[in-house]
């Protein structure tokens, strides 16, 4: 069976963990630093602009207390991981779900902010990008990053289109760090200086709360390794979903913003019958899943009919780095043999 999705891992990671493990030193310290380091320099940042954490969640959180989500309106993904809401609650705001755009997985955050909410949580959901115009926005934006690095908007790879950005690097995540891990950005420094505070817990005389949120340098070392790779990682996905493409597989979605180059993170394809799409692909020994189904909203379906109707016609189809020439052209050749025709409304 060819797994759904799976970390691609390989001896420049186990020299990266044997070099730290051979160190003596495996908690935060020097690897953990140059890790923040060089995202800063693929981000295009000045160096001491980001902050490495112990995971993509961890950095969300602290992307709110930051912003003193507190008692305010936080505007969420509806169509999203549980994270963005968990993240709110713990922050003590109040999660604000919104529907998905027209033709996209992702919020229409122009139209959010015309909302009666205090900050934006935005997602490139799928690493397909959506822009919407800074300049206008009178509220902070969080640009939640967890499924896109390396996508690109304009030639500029995403995570500092607003206030605050945030990477997961969580297992099967277009990176990672070895299991979990994140990283919070922003060319605010004032922002950056804060969080960091917050994630030196211990050893302070000042008594005031915080938590240890830290990255080891064991996960960094191994997040090093894979940054280094991540232009190949992204090659890669753009082969293979060019494969499918070519194959005639029903992608969706096929176009995205003007200027925006996505990362493939997901394959994902409409179809009418998902259950139908799955138990046959599992018969072609291929394992697929709904990417997010109905029960795994962040609110009631009812209210969000384009989020809705994502969760009952959507299917995603392994498209990670580690897949082989030879499972790629089993995919194609599986996926192809099922009837996609039925009848879908748009989106």
């Amino acid at each position: 069976m060819i797994p759904h999705n799976k970390p691609t891992l390989g001896q420049a990671e186990r020299e990266a963990a044997v070099r730290v493990l051979d160190s003596g030193w495996v908690a935060q310290g020097r690897e953990v630093q140059a890790f923040e380091d060089e995202v800063c320099q693929y981000l295009g940042l000045a160096a001491g602009h980001a902050v490495a954490l112990s995971s993509g969640t961890a950095a969300l959180f602290l992307a709110l207390w930051v912003l003193d989500a507190k008692g305010k309106r936080i505007a969420i993904p509806v169509y999203s991981c549980a994270a963005l809401r968990n993240a709110v609650l713990m922050a003590g705001g109040e999660p604000v779900p919104v529907d998905v755009g027209e033709g996209s997985p992702n919020i229409e955050v122009d139209q959010v902010v015309r909302q009666r909410v205090d900050i934006v949580v935005a997602a490139h959901m799928f690493g397909v990008p959506s822009r919407w115009h800074v300049a206008n926005m009178a509220i902070p934006i969080i640009e939640d990053c967890a499924q896109a690095f390396g996508v690109r908007i304009d030639g500029r790879i995403v995570g500092l289109n607003g206030t605050v950005g945030v990477f997961s690097f969580y297992a099967t995540k277009m990176l990672t760090s070895g299991g979990q891990g994140g990283m919070l950005v922003s060319s605010n420094r004032a922002l950056i200086d804060a969080v960091r505070d917050y994630r030196e817990f211990d050893c302070r005389r000042d008594r005031v709360p915080r938590f240890n949120l830290q990255m080891t340098d064991l996960q960094a070392a191994v997040g090093r390794a894979q940054l280094s790779q991540l232009p190949n990682f992204i090659a890669k996905r753009e082969a293979i979903f060019a494969s499918y493409a070519t194959a005639g597989l029903p992608l969706w979605p096929r176009k995205t913003c003007a200027g925006c180059e996505p990362c493939h993170y997901r394959a994902v394809l409409r179809v009418a019958d998902p259950l139908g799409a799955i138990k046959h692909l599992e018969r072609e020994g291929i394992r697929a899943i709904v990417p997010i189904e109905e029960w795994e909203l962040l609110a009631d379906a009812a209210a969000f009919p384009r989020a809705a109707a994502l969760a009952r016609s959507t299917v995603s189809i392994p498209i990670y780095p580690a897949l082989t020439a030879g499972e790629v052209t089993h995919i194609v050749a599986g996926a192809s043999r099922f009837d996609y025709h039925g009848e879908l409304k748009p989106i």
